[in-house]
């Protein structure tokens, strides 16, 4: 569970009664995406032939731009998590993050999702010892891309569900 049980009105567009921009959720749409792309060879080298995470993370970026529907989106994100459903470690966190990513188009606090398992996903690939010091490294490194203009916002969205996202925002 990465979803608060009371959402945050910054998560929720304007339009739906919250304060989010449309264009601060293309952008965490966009972020999400970089964060589960950044692992997205730890699933395709345990699944190399299969298109669904490296699908959810191209339509959550489509979405951004306007080129597909939400709902596009939102299914290939299922898809995506579908495709982990057999694995498990590394190569489940980031068919996840991908998942949570392409997710974002409809509920924009998933982008929190896509970050969280991708930092899952490189604490799991890490050698026995180092899965906290790579997953701290995996955090900053999302940390370094995210656009000024949400990155206050996602701070403290980290801050205030560090304690249902496993804790990784420890960094």
């Amino acid at each position: 569970m990465i979803l608060p049980k009371v959402r945050d009105p910054r998560f929720v567009t304007i339009r739906r009664g919250g304060t989010l921009t449309d264009a601060d959720h293309r952008l965490l749409a966009l972020w999400a995406a970089s964060c589960a792309e950044h692992v997205l060879g730890l699933f395709e080298s345990a699944r190399p032939g299969d298109p669904q995470p490296r699908r959810a993370i191209e339509h959550a970026r489509a979405w951004a731009r306007g080129e597909v529907t939400m709902m596009r989106a939102r299914a290939a994100g299922g898809h995506a998590m579908g495709a982990a459903r057999d694995l498990r470690g590394a190569a489940r966190h980031a068919a996840y993050a991908a998942g949570q990513a392409g997710a974002v188009a409809h509920v924009a606090a998933h982008e929190l999702g896509a970050a969280a398992y991708a930092i899952k996903a490189v604490r799991a690939a890490a050698p026995v010892g180092e899965g906290e010091a790579a997953g701290r490294l995996e955090c900053r490194w999302q940390r370094d891309r995210l656009p000024e203009a949400i990155r206050e916002l996602v701070l403290d969205d980290q801050r205030l569900r560090n304690d249902i996202c496993w804790s990784v925002f420890d960094c």
